[in-house]
């Protein structure tokens, strides 16, 4: 079996979970309610410290659908140029909201308070109205780094000096809980809405949730149904989720311990730098000797995958399906084919 680090949306359900699945009690969640899926929107709900939550089929459905609750048509979200929502969301702001981005270049490796601040427009009849911030924690982009609470609650503060919400996209909100030790209902009071992924980190074969006031939600169930999104005997996969809170949420700190591991060992390599990893996500900038599309298919050809991020730089992402022998593998491996490119 190949040791694939292209990210932790690549793991599997294990045997217990599915077994979770195909005991779960289950009925027409959009006509009558899920009992199941009840049972894990409540619970992630308190967990977030948010009155109500909603499943959705997947993480960007749950960003957009906050982007449509708080973004009248004709306005302006901003968000950090390297987020997920700004690159990898197919330009749903626009196609489905009728919004534009505004994008936050940062002066750190993501963006802070007074970044913020200087990007807001003025006051004008001729610049679109700014109706909404959108943060990222963990950063994907940026190599799963953590924004501080202290500095997401400057945001939020900002955000709230020109009259607009603060949505979070926390699809690894867990991996920056388990990081920090912070609780997520901490994190997550910093924001309005805040979207968390299941299929990730913890291991579920799908799904995300949205979080925030019952009033939002109502609106947010409105969203997922324009969106195709509704659910009907979604408990199986609410099951899963649960499986995982109880077993899965815990054990990041070892992806997190793994990660470090794999930065240590390819850290200089053949001159390659390494971006220390907060959580689970290794970024690797690679030397002029060695391209990432050739990176990568050395790594492969070893039983190694990882991602090409940019023409010079490769991801790599631990996760539940990846041991720490996996891990160590894996660092040699990438060593010795960045080693090999010394004097090419």
């Amino acid at each position: 079996m190949p040791i694939d680090l292209r990210s932790d949306t690549v793991t599997k359900p294990t045997p217990a979970m599915r077994a979770a699945m195909a005991a779960a009690e289950v009925g027409d969640d959009e006509r009558d309610g899920d009992p199941t899926m009840g049972r894990l929107e409540e619970r992630v709900a308190a967990l977030l410290g948010k009155e109500a939550a909603l499943f959705f089929p997947s993480g960007v459905m749950a960003n957009q659908a906050a982007v449509w609750i708080h973004a009248p048509r004709g306005t302006e979200v901003l968000a950090d140029v390297d987020a997920h929502i700004v690159h990898s969301e197919i330009a749903g702001i626009a196609a489905l909201s009728g919004a534009q981005l505004l994008p936050v270049t940062p002066s750190g490796l993501v963006m802070s308070a007074d970044d913020v601040r200087r990007s807001f427009r003025p006051d004008s009849r001729y610049y679109p109205a700014p109706s909404l911030v959108c943060v990222e924690n963990t950063h994907n982009g940026a190599g799963g780094v953590v924004t501080d609470v202290a500095e997401l609650r400057e945001i939020r503060k900002v955000a709230a000096e020109h009259g607009v919400p603060l949505h979070m996209d926390g699809a690894r909100l867990w991996n920056a809980s388990i990081a920090t030790g912070i609780a997520l209902s901490e994190i997550a009071e910093c924001a309005e809405t805040v979207m968390v992924a299941f299929s990730k980190g913890l291991g579920a074969p799908v799904g995300a949730a949205l979080a925030g006031t019952r009033a939002a939600i109502d609106i947010a169930w409105t969203a997922r149904k324009l969106f195709g999104g509704a659910m009907r005997q979604s408990g199986m996969l609410a099951a899963a989720v649960l499986y995982a809170l109880d077993h899965h949420l815990d054990r990041l700190a070892e992806d997190h311990h793994n990660a470090r591991t794999l930065a240590r060992t390819i850290d200089g390599a053949g001159g390659a730098t390494v971006v220390f990893p907060d959580t689970n996500i290794v970024m690797v900038d690679l030397p002029d000797t060695m391209s990432a599309a050739e990176l990568a298919a050395v790594a492969r050809r070893e039983g190694v995958w990882v991602s090409e991020w940019t023409p010079t730089r490769i991801r790599m992402v631990t996760h539940l399906d990846i041991s720490q022998t996996d891990t160590e593998h894996a660092g040699s491996v990438i060593r010795t084919a960045l080693e090999r490119t010394k004097g090419r």
